[in-house]
Order: C-alpha cells, then structure tokens, then sequence
C-alpha cells in the first residue's frame, strides 16, 4: 500500500484531505437530499390522509359515492366497492363513464374515480368506511417547487462536493508546506551539526506548535550530546593522565636500571614496578566498570542482606594506618541488587573515609521509608559545603586537606560508587555533619 502512495509528506497529507472531506461531504450530501425528499413525501401522504378520511366521513353520513364526487372540487381519489383493485372500478381513467362534478368520472353506482388517479409523483393513502361498504383511496402530488428544489439542491452538491474536496486538498497541501518549512530549517541546521561543533542550536519558531516543541527537543538533545562529549573528552584526558604517572615511572625506573646496572638494587626496581602495574591495573578495572554502567549493562540483580555484607566485609578488612572501623547496625534490610557491586560502594566509601579519617571510621546501617540507608563517617576534616556535588565526578581530588598528595586514590572511588547507586535505583549523597565526612548510600527495600 506505502508503495502507491506519494513519498512528499504534503502529498500524503493533501491526499487524505481530499479523499476524508470526500467522504465526509458526500455522506452528508446524500443524507441532506435525502431528507429533503422525505419531508415532501411525509406532507404529500398527509393531505391525502386527511382527504381519504375527508372522503370515507362523507360515504359513512349516507352521501352516495355519486353526490360525494359532486362535491369533492379536486381529483386524485378512487371510491371503490370492497377492496378490489381492478374489476368494474379501474384504477386509472381507461374512457368511458359519466363525467361528474369537476374532477370525477362514475363508473357505476359504487365505483368514482377523480382524475387524474394516482398522477406521477403522488403519494397514495388509504381509508375505509365504518360499515365496510366502500373503499377510499387518494392520493397527493408532491410539491413540485419543493421537487425542483430538491433536483436542484441535487446537482449543485454532486458537483460541489468533489470541488470542495479538491479545494480542501490544496489548502492542505499548502498548509502542511508552511508547517514543513520550518522543519527545512532544522533539518539543515542539524546537518551542519559536526562532533566537533556540538555547541550550535536549531532555531526556535515562535509559532508555539509541535514544530517549536520538536526544535526545543532537538535543542535539548545537542546540549545533552554536547554535555556528553566533552564530558567524555575530559573522561579519557583524565584517563590518559593517571595512566601516564605510573608509566613514566616505569619507564624512568628502568631506563635508570639500564644505564647503571650495578648502581641499584633490581629487586627493589621490580618491586616498584610491580606497584605501579598494579595501580594501572587497578585503574583499568575501574574504568572498565564505569564504562559498563555508563552502557546500563544489565547485571545479575538478587536479594542482598545488608546487614551481612556489612559485616563480612569489615571481618575481611585489614586495618590501615591504626585506623579503627566500628559498626552500628540499627536495622536488618534487604535489598535486591548486585552483591559484588554493592560490595563495591562500600569498599570504596570505607576507603575514602579511612584515608581522611583521623583515628575511627563508623558504618552504620539503618532503614526509613521504604530504603535501606547506609552512613558512611569518619573524623577528618569533612568536605566543604561547595564540594558536595563536585566530589563525585570522575577523577576528582579535592585541593583541601582530604587531597593528601600520595598514590592511594584515582579520584573514581566516589564516582564508582555514585554510578552503582544510580544502576539500583538508589542515590548517594554528601549529608551534613557536626564533625567529618558523612556519607549515606539510600537502596530501596526489596
């Protein structure tokens, strides 16, 4: 069917038009005609109702069907004996009879007939007398000024409603055209559109329609894509910039191995070495997993105790630095998530509070409203009311006293963490605090 149908949208448009309108008009156009007629036949057989029942009153007052045709002044009726159509009384004018009053001829005694009887167009009624003797039938011709209206009415809607139709049609076509150019317009903006120039908007008609909300939308869009590219060219800036420190270090460290072979000690080269591939490797995986939930990658999501995560991961830390991590564990939720993720935030939360911590980090798990609310703390110096949001983008160090100039940390620990939030539904967050950093991880029950 698409196939026989015009390509240009205008066309399609102005198609449909005129063939609705078609449709619509003709439907109404027969209807209104119709009506019409029928009002001239309902008065028609009314009058010639009333003048059979005029007719059987004057038999059933004892006035011969001779006497009667005397002093009916107009035709259009038949008396007749009995309900017989033909026989001695005929149903139309065949010659002979007497001629009688003004519009009548007798048959017999029983049987007159008012010519003319029944004419074209007439419409007929039928009425009988009380003792049965006599039938009446009559009829009345239509209207024929409203029968001419009629055939006029007629021809001026069967040739008026293709005309309206293709009328409707073209002014379709041409409004679609003006709708359209507009949307020209954008079409032409957004393919001058280049990755390297996502800073440019369509223009915005002021015309308030769909085609404003669509150049709204498609500005929207270009801002997010915009947003997302140069997030993404300072994602893989910042990436190469970690990834160069422990190279250059390795590289510095055997370039110096190499040229005095018998000034250092190789063992502790190797281990050295050994250090800063693990620092690569561990930004790898990192990366690897911020770009997995970037890309919502489904994972394997079933109820998790929290509670007991909580506890098998502090029994399986290691203290660092005589830093001492405590628990409270107010409530027992579960929630349905990934576990190794979940673990994940955890770990990462610890770890960023154990580094800024000043002798104690408290965990503590709790539930309200539906969530299971996990609070990170520690002693440190806290996180600046100015800070709270940035602290989460990727590779982030603050320039305060919690950015401690050593190897421990990427700056994606937060970012991880907000990101596996997100992917369970949940939200991560900087809450305020008398004393520290506080952190709270919400997960919605299970």
């Amino acid at each position: 069917m698409a196939r026989f149908l015009p390509r240009s949208t205008r066309w399609r448009v102005a198609l449909f038009a005129a063939l609705a309108s078609g449709l619509v008009l003709g439907v109404g156009s027969y209807w209104f005609v119709w009506s019409l007629r029928q009002g001239l036949e309902t008065s028609s057989h009314q009058l010639a109702s009333e003048k059979a029942s005029k007719i059987a009153a004057l038999l059933d007052a004892g006035i011969k069907p001779v006497d009667v045709a005397k002093q009916i002044e107009n035709g259009g009726y038949r008396i007749s004996p009995g309900k017989e159509e033909e026989g001695d009384c005929p149903y139309k004018r065949t010659g002979g009879g007497t001629r009688v009053g003004p519009a009548a001829v007798v048959y017999g005694p029983d049987c007159v007939v008012g010519v003319s009887f029944p004419g074209d167009d007439d419409d007929v009624s039928n009425a009988g007398t009380k003792d049965n003797k006599h039938y009446v039938r009559t009829s009345f011709q239509l209207d024929p000024l409203g029968l001419q209206t009629v055939d006029t009415a007629q021809r001026f809607l069967w040739s008026g409603v293709p005309a309206a139709s293709l009328f409707i049609g073209g002014v379709a076509w041409f409004a679609v055209r003006r709708s359209l150019r507009a949307v020209g317009s954008l079409r032409a903006e957004v393919d001058g559109v280049r990755a390297g120039d996502l800073g440019r908007r369509v223009p915005v008609p002021d015309s308030g329609d769909e085609i404003t909300e669509l150049a709204v939308t498609m500005n929207e869009m270009l801002a997010r894509l915009d947003r997302s590219v140069r997030r993404q060219s300072q994602f893989t800036a910042d990436a190469a910039h970690e990834l160069r420190t422990p190279l250059a270090s390795m590289r510095t460290q055997l370039e110096v191995q190499l040229a005095h072979p018998d000034r250092l000690d190789w063992r502790h080269s190797c281990e050295n070495a050994v250090l800063d591939v693990t620092r690569m490797e561990t930004l790898a995986a990192d990366l690897l997993l911020l770009s997995k939930l970037d890309a919502d990658q489904p994972a394997r999501h079933a109820p998790v105790a929290m509670a007991e995560l909580v506890t098998e991961h502090v029994a399986a830390r290691q203290t660092r630095d005589g830093i001492e991590v405590r628990t409270d564990i107010e409530a027992m939720p579960v929630v349905r998530g990934h576990s190794g993720r979940l673990e994940r935030v955890l770990r990462n939360l610890v770890d960023n509070a154990e580094r800024h911590a000043k002798s104690h980090v408290t965990i503590t798990l709790t539930a309200f409203d539906g969530h299971s609310v996990l609070i990170v703390e520690d002693d440190g110096p806290g996180i600046p009311a100015e800070a709270r949001e940035r602290v989460f983008d990727r590779f982030v160090r603050l320039d305060d006293d919690r950015a401690r100039d050593d190897d421990s940390g990427s700056g994606l620990g937060l970012a991880i963490a907000a990101e596996i939030a997100r992917t369970h539904g949940g939200t991560l967050r900087v809450a305020e605090s008398t004393s520290g950093a506080r952190l709270e991880l919400h997960l919605p029950l299970a």
